[in-house]
């Protein structure tokens, strides 16, 4: 069985956040699927190991970011990369909160959903939240985040800048070698450069400033290796 076919599914990419007591947690998702629309209710599958999963089984409460296709990788990385029970994953973040006191991102962010848990199903190593909307708001217009295009942004194979409705690039051709994040998996591509950190294209990764760090996950020059 070829587990890649899964690949096909088409997932959004969300940041999905709670809280417990005083404290916020949040963490990067691509299983969020609207049920129905009357009432408006929605399906989120987080880790039973993930620190968000145990706020929302405390406060039966979540709140989800609907990111843009201009979101920083780094808050990905911030989000995705780290756990709430090392950092503050809100620490310089910037965030606002729903009416009931979640928080949403409110950078790059197309829209923030509210919900209340009505039922929780065990999914082996997933928890499966069956939501009832409380709340929802349009921040602004644009192109929602998908993980086809995030994946295609990680392994450098299109500009974070650029915009596309094509969920299958091709990956385009390098004169220059590209290196392998060991740590996320991100590519850095010389042909596109890291323009969210003023690295422009063009710039191979023996330039890269010796202080430079991968723009998803934080790790530095030593963890990457060249791409075969």
């Amino acid at each position: 069985m070829d587990k890649k076919a899964l690949y096909n599914i088409s997932y959004g990419l969300y940041i999905i956040t709670s809280k417990k007591e005083n404290a916020f947690n949040g963490q990067v998702a691509n299983s969020v699927m609207q049920i129905s629309s009357d009432p408006a209710s929605l399906l989120v599958s987080l880790n039973k190991k993930n620190l968000t999963n145990e706020f929302i089984k405390s406060s039966r409460r979540l709140a989800i970011s609907v990111l843009s296709q201009d979101f920083p990788l780094s808050l990905i990385g911030r989000f995705g990369f780290n756990s709430g029970r090392d950092i503050d994953k809100f620490d310089g973040v910037n965030y606002k909160l729903t009416d009931g006191g979640l928080p949403y991102i409110a950078e790059s962010t197309l829209a923030y959903l509210e919900a209340a848990v009505v039922n929780e199903v065990d999914a082996w190593t997933h928890d499966l939240f069956l939501c009832e909307l409380t709340g929802a708001e349009v921040i602004k217009e644009g192109l929602p985040m998908t993980y086809a295009y995030y994946q295609q942004i990680k392994r450098g194979n299109i500009p974070q800048d650029s915009v596309s409705n094509e969920p299958n690039l091709k990956e385009k051709e390098s004169k220059m070698d590209r290196y392998v994040c060991t740590t996320c998996g991100y590519v850095y591509d010389p042909e596109v450069g890291d323009p969210e950190n003023q690295i422009p294209a063009g710039t191979s990764f023996e330039d890269l400033p010796d202080d430079w760090v991968c723009p998803v996950c934080g790790v530095g020059k030593d963890d990457f290796e060249k791409e075969n």
